[in-house]
């Protein structure tokens, strides 16, 4: 996927992005999720807009409407990976890494959820980020079976499929303050490790 040259990574040996450049970007990023999560069809003028800035910038940033989106989606997709890192999800211990992956992934999902929605599964760099957030889960919920939480013989795919899929309802669902995420954070925990029903005894 190529990408503007304002929403690159930077390589080590590159000239770091001005610091007013990087905040206008960011804020036509910001604007652009906020603006098309309501309406998928705005135009550039319109984000434009909601930014603070003129049209000119917003198109001397990004050559079209389709590189913004591009960018947006590559802007969410490193907020995907750094909130998986931030989480030590392989040194952590088990219960805190599997919390903390789920609280700062569900941040990410609730904030640019536009833009993960348009995440172009194809493209090289997403899907590089996805198989490597895909073996860390895969290594955080071994640990997680060792450390007693889940059943010696639970089917880890099967697992991480329901984690999977309690993510995205939870994500359907924004919370509007840290301390909405946390408990929504520990109920998805609480409902992967324990369920919702209690087993019949007779």
């Amino acid at each position: 996927m190529a990408l503007p040259a304002a929403s690159k990574p930077q390589p080590d040996d590159a000239k770091p992005m001005r610091a007013d450049t990087e905040r206008t970007v960011r804020a036509i990023l910001e604007a652009a999720e906020r603006v098309l999560s309501v309406d998928p069809a705005a135009t550039m003028e319109q984000i434009a807009e909601a930014a603070g800035v003129a049209r000119t910038t917003v198109h001397r940033r990004f050559a079209s409407r389709d590189a913004l989106v591009r960018a947006l989606a590559a802007w969410a997709t490193r907020r995907f990976h750094e909130a998986v890192e931030a989480a030590r999800p392989e040194t952590a211990p088990p219960a805190v890494a599997l919390y903390q992956v789920t609280v700062n992934v569900l941040r990410v999902k609730i904030a640019w959820g536009f833009a993960m929605d348009a995440l172009p599964v194809d493209a090289p760099e997403v899907a590089r980020v996805h198989a490597e957030v895909l073996a860390r889960c895969e290594r955080l919920f071994v640990r997680v079976r060792d450390a007693g939480l889940l059943p010696p013989d639970a089917d880890l795919n099967w697992v991480r499929r329901v984690y999977y899929a309690l993510m995205h309802e939870a994500a359907t669902h924004a919370p509007e303050t840290d301390a909405a995420l946390d408990a929504l954070a520990t109920r998805v925990v609480d409902t992967l490790l324990y369920g919702v029903g209690t087993r019949g005894t007779a």
